[in-house]
């Protein structure tokens, strides 16, 4: 894309996560036009995931739940294949001086459902579904002001709709030059931006070898540093992996990638066998490092699952043309993918005519 052009279009949608795509693919059924930027080379937000030899493993968010409509019939639309998370066998507990218990707890993810190839599956179905030269990757806005948007690559786009399908914090930054009451402003910065202070150790081997010894993969820890483990393989144990969120504040990890993975492995051959401390791969992924992701605000995540949901200070912002459309501002299940299909649904509605607003 030339430095020098100028984009004109109908609706503008900043970012290409899940939120960002399924808004595009609303409006594209309705034969919207709409342009859409991403800052990453790459689609899908936070819905990332490893490349291994045997198929693909998340990196991001891996399970939707029944009962979550929006994102039943999306997998079904795109002809994509769930499966049950793995939850049979024994549950691990690891106390603080390091000694491993068996058969404490719950399988806390039993009965939501993964997907074959990763949810990213997701994300390349939606992007098939959408005119390519429509989706724009490494593109970062750097201002949304009240002439359009300002790209870092110098090209400007001007639109009758604009849809921030990022968190709220980052849409703050990219508002400064907005006329915007106070409240909404301080409305932006109060949302957590869901899972962008954590991070994730993904271990993949030939084998789930701890099935066979009778274990779930499923651990929790008071050492860590994992404090909370699943079993991450595909279908039939293959790819094999598995996954743990770090215990570790993201101010201790910053720089220390490769210890924290050393002392993850470690960690889990304590847990699972002398097996678990020799992976094909390992691939730490810290969301709180990551500035597509996360503001320094979100470097402490809430001590638990926020209350989303779109406040009254950000409904019918600049006289409805600006739409806010990611997971934290949905009308329901806000922070999770559901919540992103329902967020890009409901702004969608509102673009196309007929939708409330403040829903």
């Amino acid at each position: 894309m030339p430095q020098s052009d100028e984009i004109i279009t109908d609706v503008a949608i900043i970012g290409g996560g899940l939120a960002g795509l399924a808004l595009a693919d609303h409006l594209h059924g309705a034969g919207v036009p709409f342009e859409l930027f991403e800052a990453r080379p790459r689609l899908g937000g936070r819905i990332a995931a490893l490349g291994t030899a045997a198929g693909r493993v998340d990196l991001g968010p891996s399970w939707a739940w029944p009962g979550q409509p929006r994102i039943a019939r999306l997998i079904e639309r795109l002809g994509l294949s769930p499966f049950a998370q793995h939850a049979a066998g024994e549950i691990l507990f690891e106390d603080a001086s390091g000694v491993v218990h068996r058969g404490m707890g719950h399988a806390s993810m039993e009965g939501s459902l993964r997907l074959d190839g990763g949810m990213i599956s997701l994300i390349e179905g939606l992007a098939a579904r959408l005119p390519p030269e429509r989706l724009h990757l490494s593109r970062a806005v750097r201002a949304v002001g009240p002439d359009g948007l300002r790209l870092a690559c110098g090209t400007r786009c001007t639109a009758a709709h604009v849809a921030l399908a990022l968190p709220p914090r980052l849409a703050a930054g990219l508002l400064q030059e907005r006329p915007l009451p106070a409240a909404a402003r301080q409305a932006l910065a109060a949302i957590p931006t869901w899972m962008a202070g954590h991070a994730k150790v993904v271990a993949v081997y030939d084998r789930p070898f701890w099935r066979a010894a009778g274990l779930s993969g499923d651990a929790m820890s008071r050492r860590g540093p994992l404090a909370e483990i699943h079993d991450a393989s595909g279908p039939e144990g293959r790819p094999a992996a598995l996954f743990g969120f770090l215990g570790v504040p993201a101010a201790q990890r910053r720089g220390q990638g490769a210890r924290i993975e050393a002392l993850a492995l470690e960690q889990l051959a304590r847990l699972f066998g002398p097996e678990a401390r020799a992976p094909l791969q390992v691939a730490l992924q810290d969301w709180a490092c990551d500035p597509p992701t996360a503001t320094e605000a979100d470097q402490r995540p809430p001590p638990g699952h926020p209350a989303y949901g779109l406040p009254a200070a950000l409904a019918g912002l600049d006289g409805g043309r600006l739409h806010l459309a990611g997971t934290e501002t949905a009308p329901e299940m806000g922070g999770l993918m559901e919540g992103a299909l329902a967020s890009a649904e409901r702004v969608a509605g509102v673009i196309l005519g007929g939708g409330d607003p403040s829903a």
